[in-house]
């Protein structure tokens, strides 16, 4: 039965891989709650040098995904719950990611070799990927650092927007969003806000 369920989940993400074309945002656009999670088979290299794919990350109850880089203001602020988040992910059996899109700062501050030094010095346990030409970025509509994605067990999008109301201290925190729509998500609850407006450094995208 267990391998039934599994076969039956991959099957699911690779009709979900057909389909996602229909629901990619145009280049301004932004997904919708409901969209499929777009770019399911791009390749894309992780800090410790191998490649992988959202296909593969996404696990049996869905996918977080986090638009991240290694220097913006906002990402200091909030940065201190991604371990925390990777926690409840892992607890929730729901992959978690983190996505560079600064291409334009892959020579700097976003290269491969500070994103490694950046994540042992933070401890990240979650995997830190780069978004080659910030194509996942686009396909995502995905507007700042940190930005907010997260894609239910059927690989469709079902909160997008804000970690929570506080980036400056955690302890202060009065709406926890991510949290409580992963907690709603995974127990078949509506989310509400299933949207909240990101915050944060624009990504860095390269000139047209």
């Amino acid at each position: 039965m267990k391998i039934l369920k599994t076969l039956s989940r991959t099957m699911m993400l690779t009709i979900a891989m057909v389909a996602m074309m229909s629901s990619t945002p145009s280049g301004n656009g932004v997904l919708e709650i409901g969209d499929m999670l777009p770019m399911m088979g791009q390749e894309v290299v992780d800090i410790s040098g191998e490649t992988t794919h959202l296909r593969e990350l996404h696990s049996e109850n869905g996918l977080l995904v986090i638009f991240s880089c290694n220097t913006c203001p906002f990402v200091l602020q909030w940065e201190d719950r991604y371990n925390e988040l990777y926690a409840e992910c892992s607890k929730n059996n729901i992959g978690m990611v983190l996505v560079n899109s600064n291409e334009a700062k892959r020579q700097g501050d976003d290269s491969m070799a500070k994103m490694k030094a950046k994540a042992k010095a933070e401890g990240y346990k979650m995997n830190y990927v780069v978004d080659e030409n910030h194509e996942i970025a686009d396909a995502f509509g995905a507007r700042t650092t940190p930005h907010v994605f997260l894609f239910d067990r059927d690989a469709k999008l079902a909160y997008r927007g804000l970690i929570d109301d506080n980036g400056e201290n955690k302890d202060d925190v009065s709406n926890h969003y991510l949290t409580d729509a992963i907690g709603n998500m995974v127990a078949g609850e509506s989310i509400n806000p299933s949207t909240t407006k990101s915050v944060g450094c624009s990504i860095k995208r390269l000139a047209p």
